[in-house]
C-alpha cells in the first residue's frame, strides 16, 4: 500500500530534520561555547514546540485530512532546518531548535493516517510499524549526520562550517517528501476528503469532552515515559558516550544510532503483541501488556545508569530500548479504540504527552547539580511508577452512550465480525 509506506517515510524524513543536530552537538557545543545548562535548554526547546503542534495537528487531520496536513507541515518545517546554519550564538540557535521542533507533529499525522486506512483488528500493528519505521529516522540520523559532517570537513571546510552545511540535506529531503505525499497518497481508502465530501464544517467542533476520560491521561503518561525517554535519549546519547566513555563523535553517533535502529522491529513487536493480546483478552489484556513493558523499560534504564563500562552500557541500552519501543507500540495499540470519533484529537493529546515527557526529562539533563547518570536513574524510577498507574487503569471501562466502543468490544470477541462490521459502515 503506497499510503502505508509513504506515511512512515514522511515521519522518517521529519526525524532527520528534527534530530539532525543532535549527533553534531559535541561540535556545536564547542563552536558556540555552550554550557551544560544551555545545551539542556536546546534539548528542551527541540521538543517543547512539538507539544503544542501535536495538539493542533490532530485537529487539522480531522478537518483538512492527513494529506494536506502533512504537506503543509513539511513545507513550513523545512524552513528553519535550512536556516539553522545562520545561528552564531546561543540565543539564535535556541530559537531555531524551538522552530524545528514543530516538525515532530508529523508523528500524529502518521498515526492518524494509518488508523484511517486499516481495520480495527490490525490497527495496533499498522500504527506500530509506521511509527517504528518512522522513529528509525532518529537512529539513522545519529549514524549518518556525523558521516556527512566528516565528508564536508574532508572537502576542506571547517567544523564550524560543516555542521551548518550538513543540515541542508534534511531540508532537501523534506521538500521531496512533501511532493511525494501530495501526489501519491489518499486521505482515506475511499479517496481524499475533498473527493468524498468531508469538510471542516462536517467534522464538527472539537470534542474536548475527551479530556474527562482518565484512560486518555493514563495513555498520555505512558507515552511520556516511553516516547519521551526516546526523544531525550536521541538528544543526549552522543554527548553521554563522548563525555562518559570518551568516544569520538562518529563512534558515539554510531552507538546512539543503534538505539534508534531498533525501531525497525521493536515498536512493531509491541503493536503486534497488543493486537494479539487484545484479540484474546480485550482491552484489559492490552493495558496489562503496556504496564508490563513499561516496568521492564524502567528496570533496564536503572541498569544503564549504573553501567561501569562501555560493554555493559551498550548491553543495558539495548535491553531498555527493546521494552521502551515495545511500550510505544503498545500505547498506540490502545489509542485508536479509546474514542473512535476523535482519533486525531486523541492521537494528538497522547502524542503531545510523549513530547511533554521529553521536555520534563530535559530539565534533569540541563541541571548543573545532577549528572547524566543520576538523571537516567531518576527517570528509571519514574517509568516504574508510571507502569503501576497504567496497571491500575481499567481500559475496558465503557460508556453505553458511545456506539464506537461496541466495535472495539466486537474485535476482542470476534475479529471476523469486527472487520465485516467496519466494511458495512464503509459502504
Amino acid at each position: 500500500m503506497k499510503t502505508f509506506h509513504i506515511t512512515w517515510m514522511m515521519f522518517f524524513v521529519c526525524f532527520f530534520g528534527w534530530f539532525g543536530l543532535a549527533p553534531l552537538m559535541p561540535t556545536i557545543r564547542e563552536d558556540l561555547g555552550l554550557s551544560k545548562a544551555e545545551v539542556g535548554n536546546t534539548i528542551i526547546a527541540s521538543v517543547a514546540a512539538t507539544i503544542i503542534a501535536r495538539l493542533f495537528i490532530g485537529r487539522l487531520c480531522d478537518t483538512w485530512g492527513p494529506r494536506k496536513a502533512a504537506v503543509r507541515l513539511l513545507l513550513v518545517g523545512c524552513i528553519p532546518v535550512f536556516l539553522v546554519g545562520l545561528a552564531h550564538d546561543y540565543t539564535t540557535f535556541l530559537l531555531f531548535r524551538l522552530a524545528i521542533g514543530v516538525i515532530g507533529a508529523s508523528f500524529v499525522i502518521t498515526q492518524f493516517h494509518t488508523s484511517q486506512m486499516f481495520a480495527p483488528n490490525i490497527k495496533g500493528t499498522a500504527n506500530a510499524v509506521t511509527g517504528g519505521w518512522g522513529n528509525l529516522g532518529g537512529g539513522i540520523t545519529n549514524m549518518v549526520m556525523p558521516l556527512i559532517f566528516a565528508v564536508i570537513v574532508g572537502f576542506g571546510y571547517t567544523k564550524a562550517e560543516a555542521w551548518r552545511y550538513a543540515m541542508i540535506l534534511p531540508g532537501m529531503m523534506m521538500l521531496v517528501m512533501a511532493y511525494i505525499y501530495h501526489k501519491y497518497t489518499k486521505d482515506t481508502p475511499a479517496g481524499n476528503y475533498d473527493e468524498i465530501g468531508h469538510t471542516a464544517k462536517a467534522a464538527g467542533k472539537t470534542d474536548w469532552s475527551v479530556l474527562k476520560d482518565w484512560r486518555i491521561w493514563a495513555l498520555t503518561l505512558a507515552y511520556a515515559m516511553c516516547f519521551g525517554m526516546e526523544l531525550t535519549f536521541d538528544n543526549v546519547a552522543s554527548l553521554h558516550f563522548v563525555d562518559t566513555f570518551h568516544l569520538s563523535q562518529s563512534s558515539a553517533g554510531f552507538w546512539a544510532g543503534i538505539f534508534g535502529f531498533m525501531n525497525v522491529f521493536a515498536r512493531a513487536i509491541g503493536g503486534i503483541a497488543s493486537d494479539k493480546v487484545g484479540a484474546k483478552f480485550g482491552m484489559k489484556g492490552k493495558g496489562l501488556l503496556l504496564a508490563g513493558v513499561l516496568l521492564l523499560e524502567g528496570c533496564g534504564l536503572l541498569l544503564f545508569a549504573q553501567a561501569g563500562s562501555l560493554f555493559i552500557a551498550i548491553l543495558s541500552m539495548l535491553t531498555f530500548a527493546l521494552f521502551l519501543k515495545m511500550s510505544n507500540g503498545a500505547t498506540y495499540g490502545i489509542v485508536p479504540f479509546v474514542n473512535t470519533k476523535n482519533v486525531g484529537l486523541v492521537s494528538g493529546i497522547v502524542g503531545a504527552g510523549g513530547n511533554l515527557g521529553g521536555m520534563m526529562f530535559g530539565f534533569l539533563f540541563k541541571s548543573t547539580t545532577i549528572t547524566y547518570v543520576e538523571a537516567f536513574t531518576y527517570i528509571g524510577y519514574l517509568v516504574i511508577a508510571a507502569s503501576v498507574i497504567v496497571f491500575l487503569t481499567r481500559f475496558a471501562q465503557r460508556s453505553e452512550s458511545q456506539p464506537e466502543e461496541k466495535i472495539e468490544k466486537k474485535v476482542a470477541v470476534d475479529e471476523e465480525a469486527a472487520v465485516e462490521e467496519v466494511a458495512i459502515v464503509a459502504n
